[in-house]
């Protein structure tokens, strides 16, 4: 064969097993050495393919759309720094347990390290931030290479989706000319399959979940952690296992938990804010947590978990080591529906933790919060307490790091409108959001808002190009506090001598000219009223971004003004629940 059927065999069969192994789309940079692997992709009947031409959003909108369908997104781009600017998705993508399949053309072995234009050393270009490297051969469409790309293929798709899931990069050197065989393509089709690979799932013995039962049944208290966890029928299953035991579940917004009915209100949700109490800490003591997902992003909740002296459990399908505080006795490896499903089988109903304490102090907690309902001037902490009101049933939240992610915990509550919220926790990184909140919407095709500070919006804002190519609706809310206002929440912002120059950061950016520069309706909201209109009114329904702008020092004051006074109103239960 000569080099353009060798070309279009090799890669014919690689992008046909990607197919045949549940690969349903692909995200592609241009460029000019990624030609061959793009133009297949595009011609395959049954792939999906998404151009995007900034490296770093394409990523992320992969990232998205890999995070919404629970399946590999593959990613293309072509030689030298275009692969470098996949890095920060990856990094997320690592962490997340997000499975990508990273492909980067590269040039031919002669023409590496000699000067050559758009070179750069892609060979484990990714260091440990990928599950699996392979530096691919060139193409060739002798039998022996056909069987090997075609099981590297397969092998590709199968470690991204092997638990814990996560990202992969194939290094794939082209040589010149680039142009496949497009006349004589059908030739090149070759229906068998070298290798299929199974993933299994993660048990433990039953003898292990028995003993486990038996201990937990003496425990008179004991609670449940969920933070964000993605896993196939675990509401059901965490909600009947709670309920066997009579603990209640702390459940963080990304765990999908505060929008599923509760009808034995097992789950707290507002533990955020009254676990900043020393003495509700002290009453609340548990002798056990059973802890599931991703770290929680409650920082008084991780700083409980730290303090306890209670048996403290991680179940975890992915087989991590999910425990910063490094208080965790025992880290089991197992499918976390799976457990619960098991645990409950062996539990005794047990009658002596209620979990009375937790879901009094829990609605107590909750009213006190409603004060922020009474809030006339726009604020923070008042639009997460209405965004239950204000989106529609079914849709999906995407939430930008720093405050937004944290707000929402504090101030969002369980409600039954099936929201599905998500947010990148991994790396807890503001690049990327806007894309990634795109691809979460292109994969899920349910309504889409996304609420994030003005820094996170400015660090992405050509990822809005995804919204105009794909028609993806989106409605942003762009809190604009002009600059970084977690940091007025930290330790550095009792130095004001450089505060706002390194860390406040102002941007004084009109964000309306950069919303229609993409086509997209701005509108600058004037009062509630008018953000409660603006969200009940679709008919504008494309890219629209309503802006609320906030002060910075007002945030900080209305934040601890809340926290006090629900604090008091805690302390005043606590008292009258001695009596």
């Amino acid at each position: 064969m000569n080099h353009q059927e060798n070309l279009t065999a090799y890669l014919q069969s690689f992008v046909n097993e990607l197919v045949r192994n549940g690969i349903k789309n692909a995200v592609i940079s241009p460029g000019s050495r990624s030609t061959p692997i793009a133009l297949l992709m595009a011609e395959h009947s049954q792939m999906n393919v998404h151009v995007h031409v900034d490296e770093r959003s394409a990523a992320f909108f992969a990232l998205g759309m890999a995070k919404a369908l629970k399946e590999p997104t593959v990613l293309v781009c072509t030689s030298g720094t275009a692969a470098a600017n996949y890095f920060p998705a990856i990094v997320e993508a690592k962490i997340s347990r997000i499975p990508l399949i990273v492909l980067t053309a590269d040039r031919p072995h002669e023409l590496r390290d000699v000067g050559a234009p758009q070179a750069i050393d892609q060979v484990n270009l990714y260091g440990n931030q990928v599950k699996w490297f392979m530096e691919m051969s060139p193409p060739d469409a002798a039998p022996e290479m056909l069987r090997y790309v075609k099981t590297v293929s397969s092998r590709a798709v199968a470690s991204a989706m092997k638990e814990p899931k996560g990202p992969v990069h194939l290094n794939m050197p082209f040589r010149e000319p680039l142009i496949p065989d497009f006349d004589h393509i059908e030739k090149y089709e070759n229906e068998s399959r070298h290798v299929e690979i199974i993933n299994g799932t993660l048990t433990v013995a039953d003898e292990y979940i028995k003993g486990l039962a038996q201990r937990l049944e003496g425990m008179r208290k004991g609670i449940i952690v969920c933070g964000e966890i993605d896993n196939e029928n675990f509401s059901a299953a965490i909600l009947d296992l709670a309920k066997e035991f009579n603990f209640p579940i702390l459940a963080d917004p990304l765990s999908q938990l505060r929008s599923i009915d509760d009808p034995d209100n097992l789950i707290v949700d507002t533990y955020d804010v009254f676990l900043r109490n020393d003495a509700v800490k002290q009453a609340l003591a548990p002798e056990v947590i059973i802890r599931f997902g991703s770290m929680p992003v409650s920082k008084p909740l991780t700083l409980y978990m730290k303090q306890s002296e209670a048996l403290q459990i991680v179940v975890d399908g992915g087989a991590g080591f999910r425990d910063p505080n490094q208080l965790t006795a025992e880290m089991v490896y197992c499918d976390e529906t799976l457990f619960c499903r098991k645990l409950a089988e062996y539990a005794k109903k047990n009658k002596h933790n209620d979990g009375k304490l937790w879901k009094d102090i829990n609605e107590k907690t909750k009213q006190a919060l409603s004060q922020v309902a009474n809030i006339s001037e726009l604020s923070e902490a008042k639009l997460f307490h209405l965004l239950a009101e204000l989106l529609p049933d079914n849709s999906v939240l995407f939430v930008g790091n720093s405050m937004p992610i944290r707000d929402l915990d504090t101030f969002f509550h369980k409600q039954r409108k099936n929201i599905s919220i998500y947010a990148n926790r991994g790396a807890n990184g503001i690049d990327g959001t806007v894309s990634t909140a795109l691809g979460v919407g292109a994969a899920k095709q349910q309504p889409l808002y996304l609420v994030l500070g003005d820094l996170t919006f400015f660090h992405d804002m050509n990822g809005l190009i995804a919204a105009k190519q794909y028609n993806v609706p989106i409605t942003i809310i762009l809190i604009n506090n002009n600059g970084g206002g977690i940091f007025s929440f930290l330790p550095q912002a009792q130095h004001p001598k450089h505060f706002e120059l390194l860390f406040g950061t102002p941007l004084d950016i009109h964000f309306e000219h950069i919303i229609r520069m993409y086509g997209g309706k701005y509108h600058a909201v004037e009062d509630w009223d008018h953000l409660k209109s603006l969200c009940a009114s679709g008919e504008e329904f494309g890219i629209r971004l309503f802006e609320i702008k906030t002060n910075r020092d007002e945030n900080l004051k209305e934040h601890r003004q809340i926290m006090t006074n629900v604090s008091q109103e805690i302390q005043h239960f606590l008292r009258d629940d001695k009596k």
